[in-house]
């Protein structure tokens, strides 16, 4: 038994450090995602070393040091994401004026038969936006039952994964669908008029994750993220929504957030932790919403099961200028920006050459 404890710890030890060699291969980014989950692990292990291990034997308290600093880095990426972190965005004030806005983000599965489970979710919670991701023409069909109270569409059907449709109560203004860094991977820009007359920018990304069934590496990922950061001016009221396909707490999302000065309403409340659907120890937070310090904080929830293997997630947040110099922006250095721009050339050489390859396996 003593033997598995310390092989768990090693386990433990190995995967902490591996997380943090900077490579953009998957086998390595892989390692960012099960942060939570190795706490886990790494808490039973020491355990098991105060009650089995011989504390007369150096190696003891070598395992125990390890284990130690491993669990301290793991704690120090996650902790910001319960309630014992100070919260990045406050808490809306109840106002019988107060502007509001509720989106639903659902990575719907394309194969996913259950197309009605999320008309009845809308239907339920009446949602000023629907984003969904992974879906296809298929899906379009099935959600024009909504269309009658969503008359504001981006349609984008897809069948490669990656389709993106955008369904708004609320006025679009020049919505655009752009293709970033990969040729069919979109992405959707536009402006939107809330009721009181304010317009905001909303953006929608999926980008490709890396994994040995998508992408070799994620630098097409961290470059569309990256891209989008340096494209957003921090004057603009914002909001960002999708499938990123990494976790908050990656050195990426969280130079993400340096880089375009938005917010996670997430930091100082608690997880949103949207996939697998059908694995619960194994699960991380894929699907996200930032925003800029104009809005503040109603609520954030995870839904109930759809037959995907994400879960949606609701968002409610008002709007109140008058918090953004109570908010504060996080802030880009020197090495942000100059990181993101190699990221960025990075990730549109290897677009590219996806693309190419497509082309010839065509």
């Amino acid at each position: 038994m003593l033997l598995l404890v310390e092989i768990l710890a090693g386990l433990v030890i190995f995967a902490t450090m591996w997380s943090f060699i900077p490579s953009f291969y998957w086998w390595v980014r892989v390692a960012d995602f099960p942060r939570i989950q190795l706490i886990f692990i790494g808490f039973f292990v020491l355990f098991g070393l105060i009650v089995l291990a011989d504390w007369q034997d150096w190696t003891t308290f070598a395992w125990a040091v390890g284990l130690g600093l491993a669990l301290s880095l793991q704690l120090y990426m996650v902790l910001p994401y319960t309630f014992l972190w100070k919260k990045q965005v406050q808490t809306a004030v109840e106002k019988p004026d107060a502007h509001r806005i509720t989106l639903l983000v659902s990575n719907v599965l394309t194969p996913n038969e259950n197309k009605q489970a999320l008309i009845n979710l809308v239907k339920q919670h009446q949602p000023d936006i629907l984003l969904t991701l992974e879906s296809d023409t298929a899906w379009e069909q099935a959600l024009s039952e909504i269309e009658p109270d969503y008359p504001y569409t981006v349609k984008v059907p897809l069948d490669n994964l990656y389709g993106m449709h955008l369904y708004s109560k609320l006025e679009l203004i020049n919505p655009q669908v752009h293709y970033l860094v990969v040729g069919d991977i979109p992405s959707i820009h536009t402006q939107v008029r809330l009721d009181m007359g304010k317009v905001i920018w909303l953006y929608c990304l999926h980008p490709m994750p890396p994994s040995p069934t998508e992408a070799d590496k994620s630098v097409t990922r961290d470059a569309e993220l990256l891209m989008l950061g340096r494209y957003i001016d921090v004057q603009d009221t914002v909001i960002v929504a999708g499938d990123l396909n990494d976790v908050a707490w990656s050195h990426t999302t969280k130079m993400f957030q340096r880089i375009s000065g938005l917010l996670d309403p997430r930091i100082g409340r608690h997880f949103i932790n949207t996939f697998h659907a059908d694995l619960p120890f194994l699960r991380w937070a894929l699907d996200h919403v930032f925003h800029s310090n104009y809005f503040t904080f109603v609520a954030m929830k995870r839904m109930p099961h759809i037959g995907s293997d994400h879960f949606p997630v609701l968002t409610t947040l008002q709007y109140e200028p008058e918090t953004k110099h109570e908010q504060p922006e996080p802030e880009a250095t020197p090495d942000d920006h100059a990181e993101s721009l190699t990221t960025i050339t990075e990730g549109l050489q290897e677009g590219k050459a996806m693309d190419m390859q497509r082309e010839n396996n065509s």
